[in-house]
C-alpha cells in the first residue's frame, strides 16, 4: 500500500514501480501516478471516491490490472479502452448505470462489474475475443447481447441476480463455457418452500471459532444446545454458516440456501442438518467437517484466471486421483438429477482426506435449473461437465509436473476422458452417468 503523500513528494519516483496501490478516500484521480507510466502494470485505486479518469489515463500503456472497486463511478470511463496492455478490470461495487460501446479494452481477459445498476451491455462487448472470466451479477441486466456469441473465449460468467427473463441457446452453446451462474433471475424464479426442512434458530446455538469465510458468510464452528441433542444420529457440534450482505459475486445467498436445501442427501456432498430462517439471520447448519480433511487445490490466480493452482508439493496418488474424481461425478450426477448446477467445480471446492474420501460443498454459484427445458438443462450438464473436465485436466498437470511417470494405463484413459469432455460441441461430451461408468472400471 502506497500513500498519496509518498506520490506528490517524489519519494517513490526513484523506483521503477509496477505496482501502485492507495485507498484514501481519494475523490480525484492521482496524476502523479502518470510518472509512472513506462513501468506500471498494476493499478489499485479500490475503497475510495473516485467517479472519472482523466484523458491522460491513457498515458498507462504498460497497464494490464486495474481495480477501481467501491468507488463512485456512475459510467464505465471509456479512456480504459485506450490502454494496449489492459486486460483485467475491476469496477465492483460501484453505481455503474452505463456501459458505453466500445469502453472496454479489446484484449480484455478478466472483467468485474459485480453490484452495480447496468442494466443494458454494449453490443461491442462481443468484440472482446480474449474474455475468459466476466463477472455481472448484482445488476439489472435484462437481456445479454447476442454479440456475446462471439466471445468464444469465455469460460466463465456469473450473471445471476439480474432480470434476465430468458437464458439464450447461443450462450450454453459457448465451446469453452464451464462455469455459470446465473440464479436469482426471473428466468430461475422458483417458489418452492424448505419449511418442511429442518428449522433451527439463533438461540439454539453458543458459536464457538471462525473456521473460515467466503463472499457470501463466514463459517463457525458451534455447540447446538441440548434441545436437539435427542435426535439420533446428530452431533451437537456442528458448522454454522451465516450468510451475509444482500448480494455476491455470485448471486444471493438466498438462492445458494435454497438450491443447498433442494440437493438433498448424498454421501459426497457435506450434509446439511437444518435451516436457520430469522429476520436478522440466514444460514445452515451443517455436520462438523472432521480436520483429517483438506483443500485438494488452491483458487486460481491473476495469471492462471479460471484455472487451480496447487501447492508445490500437493500429491496425490493415480489410484485416488480416480477416487476423487468417480466420487465427484457421482456428487454431480446427483446435483443435476435434482435439477441443480454447481457452478463451482474446482478442486479448490473439494475436500479429500489421506484415503481420497471426497466431501464437496459451496453452492454459492449454484443454480435452480428446474424451470429449463430439458434441452437447456442437458446442455447445463455439459457445461458443468466441461469443468470437470478442466479440473482432472488441472490434476493431470500437477502429476506431469510432479514428476510423476504419465506411461501408466490409468493416466491414459484420465486424459482420454479429460479430453471427451473438454470437447468444444457441448453435446458430444459425456453425461455425469457415463463418466462414471467409465471411471468405475478403473477403480
Amino acid at each position: 500500500m502506497h500513500t498519496l503523500a509518498q506520490l506528490k513528494s517524489g519519494e517513490l519516483n526513484s523506483q521503477k514501480l509496477q505496482r501502485i496501490q492507495i485507498a484514501e478516500q481519494l475523490v480525484e484521480f492521482p496524476h502523479e501516478v502518470l510518472a509512472f507510466a513506462d513501468t506500471l502494470e498494476v493499478l489499485d485505486l479500490s475503497n475510495n471516491r473516485l467517479s472519472q479518469l482523466p484523458d491522460e489515463f491513457a498515458q498507462l500503456t504498460e497497464l494490464k490490472i486495474l481495480f477501481l472497486s467501491f468507488n463512485c463511478f456512475t459510467e464505465l470511463p471509456a479512456v480504459i479502452a485506450k490502454c494496449p496492455k489492459l486486460e483485467m478490470i475491476g469496477f465492483k461495487a460501484n453505481q455503474i448505470t452505463t456501459v458505453a460501446e466500445n469502453s472496454l479494452p479489446v484484449d480484455t481477459r478478466w472483467l468485474i462489474l459485480t453490484d452495480n445498476q447496468i442494466s443494458k451491455l454494449p453490443d461491442s462487448i462481443g468484440d472482446l475475443h480474449r474474455l475468459k472470466k466476466c463477472a455481472l451479477a448484482g445488476n439489472k441486466i435484462t437481456a445479454l447481447p447476442n454479440s456475446m456469441a462471439n466471445c468464444t473465449e469465455l469460460e466463465l460468467l456469473r450473471i445471476s441476480a439480474n432480470e434476465l427473463t430468458q437464458v439464450p441457446d447461443w450462450l450454453l452453446s459457448l465451446p469453452k463455457l464451464a462455469w455459470l451462474a446465473f440464479s436469482g433471475n426471473p428466468v430461475t424464479d422458483n417458489h418452492v418452500s424448505h419449511d418442511s426442512f429442518r428449522q433451527a434458530n439463533m438461540a439454539d446455538f453458543e458459536l464457538g471459532d471462525q473456521l473460515g469465510q467466503g463472499a457470501s458468510g463466514v463459517i463457525y464452528q458451534a455447540h447446538w444446545n441440548k434441545a436437539f441433542e435427542s435426535q439420533a444420529g446428530i452431533s451437537n457440534i456442528v458448522a454454522l454458516k451465516m450468510f451475509r450482505g444482500a448480494v455476491t459475486s455470485d448471486g444471493y445467498p438466498k438462492d445458494e440456501l435454497h438450491c443447498c436445501l433442494s440437493a438433498g442427501h448424498h454421501p459426497n456432498l457435506i450434509k446439511v442438518l437444518a435451516q436457520i430462517s430469522e429476520p436478522d439471520h440466514l444460514g445452515l447448519v451443517m455436520e462438523l467437517i472432521p480436520p483429517r480433511f483438506y483443500n485438494l487445490g488452491l483458487p486460481p490466480s491473476l495469471v492462471t484466471c479460471t484455472r487451480d493452482t496447487f501447492a508445490d508439493d500437493m500429491d496425490i496418488s493415480m489410484a485416488h486421483l480416480v477416487k476423487v474424481m468417480l466420487s465427484m461425478a457421482g456428487a454431480l450426477s446427483h446435483l443435476h438429477q435434482h435439477k441443480v448446477s454447481h457452478g463451482d467445480i474446482y478442486a479448490h471446492n473439494t475436500m479429500i482426506d489421506a484415503q481420497a474420501n471426497m466431501l464437496f460443498g459451496d453452492f454459492g454459484a449454484a443454480t435452480d435449473l428446474s424451470k429449463l427445458s430439458p434441452q437447456q438443462a442437458n446442455f447445463m450438464q455439459w457445461i458443468e461437465v466441461r469443468a470437470f473436465g478442466n479440473m482432472l485436466d488441472d490434476l493431470l498437470q500437477q502429476q506431469i509436473a510432479l514428476g510423476n511417470k504419465a506411461n501408466t494405463t490409468e493416466f491414459t484413459v484420465l486424459s482420454e476422458l479429460s479430453q471427451q469432455c473438454l470437447q468444444h460441441q457441448s453435446d458430444l461430451r459425456p453425461s455425469f452417468d457415463e463418466i462414471c461408468q467409465q471411471l468405475s472400471k478403473l477403480s
